[in-house]
């Protein structure tokens, strides 16, 4: 089995019922899926049953208690059999039936795979947003890989350990930190879209948890005087990528950096002028 698709759920069957047809719609065959839902008390498991009975395919599911986000997703890995594991959580859709296909087809053997997100904002328009092919530990300072639009290698969970079920928000963020930044897996891109993201998670709606436990996360695994730099920093670098995609904009703060280089020399050779009189 080369690909795992997983789903969370709780209390959520309309969006639930979403995620399991766009999944069920597939023209792929390659790939098992797998629910884990949380008790749910608003029918969420009458859906769960129905389309297990409804469908011709095989649909692996568990509805108990749990902890939190992180815990269900764990019990998912573990129930898990596929070379790579895909989140795709209740109210996420697949972007189109062909689409684990096309990105099963140009797999290679690479830890980490992703492709193009798509966000479904509150009032139900799309933003588009398109992957960045270089991933670097500025990537994860502010952002994150997706996990929707994700293949993640099974076998790394072995080697870094299952998702802090400590945190609330940023554990699948704090699995990339460690496997991509601190210990160099590899990681692909490809221009395909993969996912509609539903915007109105958690993670969406508690801005301040979500940047507190960054914090603490990163205080843990980087130390200080690298981490210093990016927050000293971050904003300019950022500022200056936005820049450089327009070319005259890029000209002009060229020139000005130039001139007030040339400046501050000149004002430097003058002071040290001074110094002989």
């Amino acid at each position: 089995m080369k690909l795992s698709i997983i789903t969370i759920n709780y209390n959520n069957a309309s969006g639930l019922k979403k995620t399991m047809e766009s999944v069920f719609n597939q023209t792929s065959h390659d790939f098992e899926y797998i629910i884990v839902d949380g008790d749910s008390i608003d029918g969420s498991k009458e859906v769960i049953a129905q389309y297990d009975i409804m469908s011709n395919r095989p649909v692996i599911w568990i509805s108990e208690k749990d902890n939190g986000i992180y815990q269900a997703m764990n019990k998912g890995i573990l129930l898990a059999k596929g070379e790579y594991i895909q989140f795709l959580n209740s109210g996420d859709i697949l972007v189109s039936t062909d689409v684990t296909e096309r990105m099963l087809k140009n797999i290679h053997d690479t830890s980490i795979y992703y492709g193009n997100m798509l966000k479904v904002l509150h009032d139900e328009t799309i933003f588009y947003n398109r992957e960045i092919p270089k991933i670097t530990f500025f990537t994860f300072y502010r952002g994150t890989i997706n996990h929707s639009s994700a293949y993640i290698k099974r076998s790394l969970f072995e080697k870094y350990g299952l998702y802090d079920e400590s945190l609330k928000i940023v554990s699948d963020w704090k699995f990339y930190l460690i496997a991509i930044v601190l210990n160099d897996e590899n990681v692909e891109y490809v221009d395909i879209d993969v996912s509609y993201f539903d915007m109105k998670g958690i993670s969406n709606t508690n801005v301040e948890l979500d940047k507190e436990e960054r914090r603490f996360v990163l205080n843990e695994l980087i130390v200080p005087k690298i981490l210093s730099d990016y927050d000293e920093h971050w904003f300019d670098v950022e500022q200056m990528k936005r820049i450089k995609r327009y070319k005259v904009a890029s000209m002009v703060v060229w020139f000005i950096e130039r001139c007030l280089f040339k400046f501050e020399k000149r004002k430097t050779k003058i002071k040290k002028e001074h110094l002989y009189y």
